[in-house]
């Protein structure tokens, strides 16, 4: 089974800063949970999750963000809300999610219901750097997930585009996960275009390349007619326990196991000037994370300055990075991604 997950289906980013946003993001989550075929019942789970969520960010925050779109995994048809925010943080987080707590002289039953009605919950907070939560609701009970890896990433355009000009994929199998982080020149729609004609070579029917050196070919052929991109890919192989990597351009790349690895990308824009194309490989066990992101992060990061957040859903690894270290002065993209297992009938 082969499965596709990527920026080609977009993700709904609600600002909250008044209480009619509230209803807006409300409204955005149903027209989405209609088109996935959720039932009444699921879709009002749904609903409540993100009135907790918007009123939440509204209550302790004054603002924040809510990022609503389709569940990026490959167990089952879902809804993934995350909600973001660079509020006060929550001094005492156990005790927060117990119904009846609150430090905003509410009912304190928002961190509990959220949690209560998703069927997949995970919150990150630091006391004075804000607070992110995940939420994921499924339309129907999922199947365990048969790929090994769990994926979370995010786009934000440039202020005042309407499009995205990064974009990613991860092509999952069952020996194996391929993975794609693009950045197309400049930004706007020829950006966008870019990236998605680079994400459409893992979309083909056809088996993908074998390599992550064929994969980069492959896709500096399908970006000759766009103006072109820098571009990251990856292969995680299960039975090696290998992530194999070929970059051109400044798309940054780490692997976090034991220690950080810097993943070398080679100049060049692929569909135009690609001179050289060099294919590293560095270990890649259960547990181990790749990340990979645009110029429009900071590359100035460092997960140790988080505690506890490499042990999060990678959502919130993805959110965290975003809220705290985009450039805004470019489109910016963050793909997470953690080898979860070794799937059925794999040797690892």
């Amino acid at each position: 089974m082969e499965t596709l997950i990527s920026s080609l289906t977009p993700q709904l980013v609600c600002s909250v800063e008044h209480a009619s946003d509230v209803a807006a993001a409300r409204r955005e989550g149903q027209k989405l949970a209609d088109s996935l075929g959720f039932s009444e019942t699921r879709a009002g789970k749904l609903a409540l999750i993100i009135t907790e969520a918007a009123t939440n960010i509204l209550k302790h925050a004054d603002k924040g963000v809510i990022h609503i779109g389709p569940a990026q995994s490959t167990a089952g048809v879902g809804v993934d809300v995350l909600a973001i925010d660079e509020g006060p943080g929550i001094l005492d987080l156990s005790a927060s999610l117990v119904d009846g707590v609150s430090t905003a002289g509410t009912a304190g039953t928002g961190l509990g219901a959220m949690r209560r009605q998703a069927d997949e919950f995970d919150v990150y907070s630091q006391e004075g750097k804000g607070a992110a939560f995940f939420m994921r609701l499924w339309r129907d009970q999922p199947p365990p997930d048969p790929c090994g890896v769990e994926v979370g990433a995010l786009l934000t355009p440039l202020a005042g585009e309407d499009e995205c000009g990064d974009g990613w994929g991860v092509r999952c199998m069952r020996s194996s996960a391929t993975l794609v982080a693009s950045d197309g020149l400049g930004h706007g729609p020829n950006a966008a275009r870019a990236s998605s004609a680079a994400i459409g070579v893992l979309a083909k029917p056809a088996p993908i390349p074998n390599t992550a050196t064929d994969l980069m070919q492959a896709a500096h052929e399908a970006l000759r007619g766009t103006r072109g991109a820098a571009l990251a890919v990856a292969r995680i192989d299960y039975a090696t326990s290998e992530l194999r990597f070929a970059g051109i351009g400044n798309i940054a790349g780490y692997v976090y196991d034991d220690t950080r690895r810097a993943l070398v990308s080679h100049n060049g824009i692929v569909g135009h000037n690609m001179r050289k194309v060099q294919e590293f490989s560095v270990p890649f066990p259960p547990g181990a994370i790749c990340i990979l992101h645009s110029d429009g992060i900071q590359t100035q990061w460092d997960l140790d300055k988080y505690p506890g957040l490499q042990g999060r859903s990678t959502a919130l690894i993805a959110a965290v990075l975003m809220r705290d270290f985009i450039r805004r002065r470019d489109d910016a993209m963050v793909l997470v991604v953690r080898r979860t297992s070794v799937p059925a009938g794999v040797a690892g």
